[in-house]
Order: C-alpha cells, then structure tokens, then sequence
C-alpha cells in the first residue's frame, strides 16, 4: 500500500473530485495549503519581526540590555546603525542594532525588583 506525502494531497483529492482531470480543483487546493502555511508561519513571524523593531528603536542610554550572544550591558551611548554598551567597569563594546535581542531593564523601570 502507497503513503500519501502532504505534497500529493492536493494532486489526490483533486482526482478524487473530478477523475477526468479537474484542474481548478487542484488549483483551490493549492491555494488553500498556501493561505493556511501563511496565517500559521508568515504572518506570526512578521508580526514578531516588526515588534522586535519596534523595541530596538525606543532604546535609549541606561537600557540593560541581552545581545544574541549572551551578553547582557548596559548602553551607555546610541548612534545610528550600533549602540554602546558597557558589559563591565571600564569595558564598553560596539553592538550592531540588530543584535540585541531583548531589553532586560529600562531606565523608568524600578530597581528595587
């Protein structure tokens, strides 16, 4: 007995609708299959992406921040396309703006937490 791959499954049922070759069918499912991978994966990452961008460009000196790399600092100074970052007494580091990955601290926040 054959398995079926998700890939022949618009191929199968558009046979099983019309066995004399029903093309359009066959389109509406491949339609279908592309407008469920875009709501469940596109859309979701998109939105994540533009939240992402959103969080880096309010940024500001004082921000505790977490790098893709793991490290976590503070920025001490914003330019266009980095930030400054101090990681330890008297060690501050370049950071590119699209390595930061999330923002530990802001500046209005309470410390006491």
């Amino acid at each position: 007995m054959k398995m079926l791959s998700l890939a022949s499954a618009p191929f199968f049922f558009a046979q099983a609708a019309n066995p004399f070759g029903g093309g359009s069918v066959m389109v509406i499912a491949y339609g279908l299959l592309f407008a469920a991978m875009y709501f469940l994966m596109i859309a979701p990452q998109r939105k994540k992406q533009k939240e992402l961008q959103k969080m880096i460009d309010s940024l500001q000196a004082g921000d505790e921040v977490l790098t893709t790399g793991g490290i976590f600092g503070e920025i001490t100074n914003k330019k266009e396309d980095r930030f400054v970052v101090r990681i330890a007494e008297n060690t501050k580091v370049e950071i590119g703006r699209g390595f930061i990955q999330t923002v530990v601290k802001k500046t209005g926040e309470d410390k006491s937490k």
